[in-house]
């Protein structure tokens, strides 16, 4: 099964500079060390969470969508690999413990069910 997570690439604070484009390319190194394989990850304009920087989304056929927001590009993740092992090891995507997820689990903004 395909997973995509997408980055927000303009989310940034007032005043700060936007992350997203070198947060992307860290998730995908780190995928990539962790040897999960089946995700692509790119970046859009924008994910309608500018209240939040930095959004990002994880999606996949079948399997409930999930949007986050607050994440810290600077040390979530390790985190957002670890929701992505819970994500891609289940059937329908629906996480029911996210405590390995650390902070990352806090920033949960919505999911949508499978459709």
């Amino acid at each position: 099964m395909h997973h995509r997570v997408t980055v927000c690439e303009t989310c940034a604070a007032v005043g700060e500079t936007p992350q997203g484009q070198d947060f992307a390319r860290e998730i995908r190194a780190l995928l990539a060390r962790a040897e999960m394989t089946g995700f692509t990850v790119e970046t859009v304009a924008c994910l309608n969470a500018c209240a939040d920087p930095t959004a990002l989304s994880f999606r996949a056929a079948g399997k409930w969508a999930y949007l986050f927001s607050n994440v810290d590009p600077t040390r979530d993740g390790a985190d957002v690999v670890a929701f992505a092992r819970l994500y891609r090891d289940s059937t329908d995507g629906e996480i029911t413990d996210a405590r390995a997820c650390g902070r990352l689990r806090h920033c949960l903004r919505g999911r949508i069910p499978a459709g």
